[in-house]
């Protein structure tokens, strides 16, 4: 929900920024500059509570701390390509890609019940795929528009 509240919030302050200094509508910008500021609260978390993101990722899984310290410098990336129009299209498929593939470690959490941010078994549970996979999927639509 969180993710979900910051990207609106920065959409929205900056479209609003945007406008007051340029006097247009520049909504690919704005469009970016949210999911931009989306990832880099998200990156935040993979080590803030990497314990329990580690958590998310099967035990078959090697190197599962590193991957999530790994896809955390991703999101820091993939924010700062969004903000690069030479790079935007590529970051965009990147990140869509990024996106799907993160899909099935939320569902993996949501099956062992997993609450990352306490790193414990007391999470939500398959309830909490009636509002992530949407969300999952609205992240690649909003990239999709805004970046490519």
């Amino acid at each position: 929900m969180k993710p979900l509240l910051v990207l609106i919030a920065a959409f929205v302050v900056s479209i609003l920024g945007l406008y007051l200094v340029t006097d247009q509508w520049n909504m690919i910008l704005a469009g970016n500059m949210a999911m931009s500021a989306m990832l880099l609260f998200t990156a935040m978390g993979h080590f803030v509570f990497t314990k329990g993101m580690t958590m998310m990722l099967p035990d078959v899984i090697p190197f599962r701390t590193g991957l999530v310290y790994l896809t955390g410098v991703l999101e820091v990336a993939a924010a700062i390509g969004l903000l690069v129009t030479s790079s935007r299209e590529t970051t965009a498929i990147l990140l869509i890609l990024f996106f799907v593939l993160l899909l099935p470690a939320n569902i993996y959490a949501a099956l062992k019940g997993i609450d990352y941010q306490k790193g414990t078994h007391e999470g939500p549970g398959l309830s909490y795929l009636w509002f992530r996979v949407p969300l999952q999927l609205l992240f690649i639509g909003w990239t999709g528009y805004f970046g490519l």
